[in-house]
């Protein structure tokens, strides 16, 4: 009986024992886990971390390339601006200086009839005291065809007397051709009817008469 007993209280104590290593592993392996939670909570809280600093980059570089598209635009919009301020100068300029062309051109005619009557008077009429009323008449005309050219030359309107100048088909019109040893080939020897340009641009061309080559 006193050995069954010590076996008994033997076996009592090896279940003992295993039971408490049992729990001690339960114990360990359960708080393993709890162990590594803050390591994994870390790892996502970098991770939300990164997400965080990444989307205000995304949406700055969104930002600057919008404010690279719109100063564009802007620049584009002020270069057009100057170009339709540069383009309607222009055009205000031409109709100023050529709004009067046909004008222009209709008065020629008159400035050729006024030389003509003073070219009809004899050089020495023109200042004959026995005939004090021609002299009166050619002098008038003579501050008519005066101040008649200073309104020409005031308004963009120049004459134009080629004589002995290179002859030019934008500003001259041969009319014929005539040989003269004295001057050069191809320059106006003999001008007919003088041109008029206004402000450069061709309103009557000269008819001349160009010396032969």
């Amino acid at each position: 009986r006193a050995v069954a007993t010590k076996t008994l209280t033997c076996v009592l104590r090896f279940q003992s024992l295993r039971s408490l290593g049992s729990s001690q592993r339960a114990f360990f392996s359960s708080a393993k886990p709890e162990a590594e939670a803050p390591k994994a909570e870390k790892v996502e809280g970098e991770a939300e971390g990164e997400a965080a600093a990444a989307a205000p980059s995304d949406e700055l570089t969104k930002l600057t390339e919008k404010y690279k598209d719109l100063e564009d635009r802007y620049r584009r919009s002020l270069a057009d601006a100057e170009n339709l301020r540069t383009r309607t100068r222009n055009e205000v300029k031409q109709a100023q200086d050529f709004g009067i062309q046909k004008f222009a051109k209709d008065l020629v005619p008159v400035a050729d009839i006024l030389e003509m009557a003073l070219n009809a008077v004899p050089v020495e009429e023109r200042t004959n005291k026995s005939n004090p009323h021609l002299v009166a008449l050619f002098d008038g005309l003579l501050g008519t065809q005066a101040i008649l050219h200073k309104t020409f030359e005031k308004h963009g309107l120049v004459r134009v007397d080629p004589i002995g100048l290179k002859f030019d088909p934008n500003l001259h019109e041969a009319q014929f051709e005539l040989p003269d040893p004295t001057k050069e080939p191809g320059t106006v020897g003999v001008v007919t009817r003088v041109g008029y340009t206004l402000h450069g641009r061709n309103v009557r061309a000269a008819g001349v008469g160009v010396v032969r080559r």
